[in-house]
């Protein structure tokens, strides 16, 4: 309830737009919008979904997460027992994924995966294939891997990108790093070599979240 309450005022604040408009797109009053928004009353996921389609965030969703009560009394049990709200994000693949931030097109997928992470812009899945960043030590993201990535992160030295060649159909996943102000796309297993990032280059997105399945 919390990060859905924080997501609409960031928003709000940030698309300009005042309860009373919100109230008036969603068809109610503005005293109800506002007990949403100070807790007062608790929304139910549809409700919740529709404030955020209301404010242009139909790519996200809030989705009721039911999960195994701990064994430990020890454990947070009052946290299990209330609904957390959590944001579904689409699955992309390594070529649709080069055209979410050129195109805008509406993803070609139905698949949804779930996480806590509050997006900035118009994230997606991928899952990682091939071993180029598995690393024999410390950091490493394995193949089979799903990994969130938000295109509105700025890409700094040090984050890990998705990112596309102008002459490559699909997109790469690396890490960015710079040396002697050199920019540069790098591998975190040593097998593989690292390239030059230049104009050629774009970064597609920042990866934020890498998860495995089981």
């Amino acid at each position: 309830m919390d990060k859905w309450i924080a997501l609409v005022k960031s928003t709000m604040k940030e698309r300009k737009v005042t309860q009373d408009q919100l109230a008036e797109r969603l068809g109610m009053s503005q005293g109800g919008v506002g007990h949403w928004l100070t807790k007062r009353r608790v929304p139910s996921l549809a409700d919740m979904n529709r404030v955020i389609a209301e404010l242009g965030l139909a790519q996200l969703e809030v989705a009721l997460v039911i999960r195994e009560k701990p064994e430990s009394a020890d454990d947070d049990v009052a946290s299990c027992a209330r609904p957390n709200p959590y944001f579904c994000y689409p699955v992309s693949d390594w070529k649709g994924a080069c055209e979410v931030r050129e195109e805008r097109l509406a993803y070609g997928t139905t698949r949804f995966e779930s996480t806590d992470y509050h997006a900035r812009g118009e994230a997606f899945w991928l899952q990682v294939t091939g071993d180029a960043m598995t690393a024999p030590t410390g950091l490493s993201i394995s193949e089979g891997m799903m990994i969130l990535v938000d295109p509105a992160i700025d890409a700094e030295p040090g984050k890990l990108v998705v990112a596309q060649w102008a002459n490559s159909p699909q997109a790469t996943f690396r890490k960015l790093s710079e040396e002697s102000g050199q920019r540069y796309l790098v591998p975190l297993n040593p097998t593989y070599p690292k390239t030059l990032f230049s104009d050629e280059c774009r970064i597609i997105g920042v990866v934020v979240q890498a998860t495995m399945k089981f």
